[in-house]
């Protein structure tokens, strides 16, 4: 492991969801010139990419990931002339580019569908997944849809059943179709030429559905109350073998361009996340994280499970947060969220950090009147608004993010919990990840180094991070209560930013919620 490594292994991304970042041009929604106005921001805080949510041309019925044409920039967001801008200026600072690449669905309004929908003769008919109702009209099979209800919306027009993932006005592609491979390669292409620097693929899984449409099968852990999704397990209408096929044919796309990344989004257990790796992504989303107790020995177990199942070669990834799920600092609670960062910044591995965790946003109540998420509105209670509200800047009106009134709701609390406030404080939850960033960059042992589970011990946590002879010891205190251990060693970081440079010599004693890394003498 002492090759050279890509810069995605030595890098940090940075996930920004466009509609929430920055409003340059007061419509009161983040646009990408709003991204360039904080790119200095960025290249302050130490990220290498930032990811960027869709900013494609969209009827927004899921806010960009309902595509209607894929070679262009929305007006909302700005124009393709903006984009280039934001390469330029982003490759300027040394900080990469990466799009969400949407290849599952489009727009039911995209040209390609209502082509599709026409008739059955039409050429692009094949292009999405149509099949006949079943002898009493109802759905071809019982698969859902992830916001709810069947995965069949009928034509009445051609007599037919579409499929849909998602909403029903995302009817999904046909990637078994020769055609459809070379379109949808093409906007690969396209993005490529413009200087991005990768993907992220979303809805990977999803990409290829059993060609004999067989039901899924029931699952007998689910619970009234959960996700109504939940109630089969999606093995016929999701990560089927041949989307690595699929998955192949990106890779020879992105290779014919240089060092590119191709992530790929995958909610899938640890056994089946990892094949990816095989079939060309770099890095298949390790969303584990986000879904694991929030207790030493879970952490544990999860890090030696997902560290024992990496393939030879593979680089792992972290992600504690993104635009699907509540915030980090919501679940976790404020008492540990300085720790969640220490975590996710020195595992071994590319950490993805999703925009404002860094200042330890939160999730912020959505009134009724106010939401705007559509899987929000048939289930409040997982509503993903919350976890999306703008980016607090300042202590200012609308927080530095827009001259007039959010399109999704303030939290109450921005004028204590914003940029502005927190690059002031040398004791910052923002200065915290900034310095953790710094080490992680000049510390081999923590950018590609080595990692060693040293075990548990109630509610500590302990690992280490080793790179050409020199070793960092991680101590984490995931609990509440003050805990003590034996360690030896120079302190070069701690949580509260107040314990660089002190000596341990025995006794390491933590407060809830504390960690610290030590230049280990033993």
């Amino acid at each position: 492991m002492n090759g050279r490594r890509r810069w995605w292994e030595r890098g940090i991304i940075y996930q920004v969801y466009p509609r929430s970042f920055a409003d340059s041009d007061g419509d009161v929604v983040g646009d990408l010139a709003g991204v360039i106005g904080k790119l200095d921001y960025l290249a302050w805080l130490g990220v290498d990419a930032v990811w960027l949510s869709p900013i494609y041309p969209s009827p927004m019925a899921d806010f960009g990931y309902d595509i209607s044409c894929y070679t262009d920039v929305d007006p909302l967001f700005g124009t393709l002339e903006d984009f280039d801008r934001l390469v330029e200026e982003a490759h300027r600072r040394g900080i990469r580019i990466i799009l969400d690449y949407v290849p599952n669905h489009t727009s039911d309004l995209h040209p390609w569908f209502v082509e599709s929908r026409s008739s059955r003769e039409n050429p692009k008919r094949d292009w999405y997944i149509w099949a006949d109702p079943k002898p009493d009209g109802s759905p071809p099979n019982n698969w859902l849809s992830s916001f709810g209800g069947s995965a069949w919306e009928f034509d009445g027009k051609t007599g037919q059943y579409y499929h849909h993932a998602y909403l029903k006005e995302q009817p999904d592609l046909n990637w078994r179709n020769p055609e459809v491979q070379e379109a949808m390669l093409g906007v690969l292409r396209f993005w490529l030429e413009r200087g991005v620097d990768g993907f992220r693929v979303d809805a990977l899984r999803r990409l290829v559905k059993d060609e004999r449409l067989r039901d899924d099968p029931p699952n007998p852990d689910y619970r009234e109350g959960q996700n109504p999704y939940d109630a089969f397990i999606p093995l016929y209408s999701s990560d089927r073998p041949e989307t690595h096929e699929m998955v192949r044919m990106m890779r020879e796309v992105l290779d014919g361009y240089g060092e590119r990344l191709l992530i790929g989004e995958l909610y899938l257990p640890i056994e089946s996340l990892v094949a990816y790796y095989g079939s060309g992504v770099d890095l298949p989303f390790n969303f584990h994280l986000i879904f694991t107790p929030w207790r030493a020995d879970a952490v544990y177990s999860l890090v030696k499970e997902y560290e024992a199942a990496l393939p030879p070669g593979a680089w792992p990834n972290w992600v504690l947060g993104n635009h699907d799920r509540p915030r980090v600092a919501s679940r976790v609670g404020e008492g540990q969220v300085r720790l969640a960062a220490m975590l996710l910044l020195t595992l071994r591995g590319t950490p993805t950090l999703y925009y404002g965790d860094e200042i330890g946003m939160h999730d912020v109540p959505v009134p009724p009147g106010r939401i705007q998420d559509p899987f929000g509105k048939s289930f409040p209670q997982l509503g993903r608004d919350p976890a999306r509200t703008p980016m607090q800047w300042d202590d200012s009106e609308n927080a530095g993010f827009t001259a007039g009134e959010p399109w999704l709701p303030l939290a109450e609390d921005y004028e204590e919990v914003n940029v502005a406030r927190q690059r002031k404080d040398p004791r910052s939850l923002l200065n915290l990840y900034r310095r953790l960033i710094a080490l992680r960059r000049s510390e081999g042992a923590l950018s590609t180094g080595d990692y060693a589970s040293l075990g548990i011990d109630g509610d500590l946590l302990y690992y280490a991070r080793e790179h050409e002879g020199r070793r960092l010891l991680v101590v984490l205190n995931l609990g509440s209560d003050v805990q003590s251990t034996t360690a030896r060693g120079r302190i070069v970081l701690s949580t509260g930013l107040d314990r660089e440079g002190e000596e341990v010599s025995g006794r390491l004693t933590l407060a809830g919620g504390e960690g610290v890394i030590l230049r280990s003498s033993g």
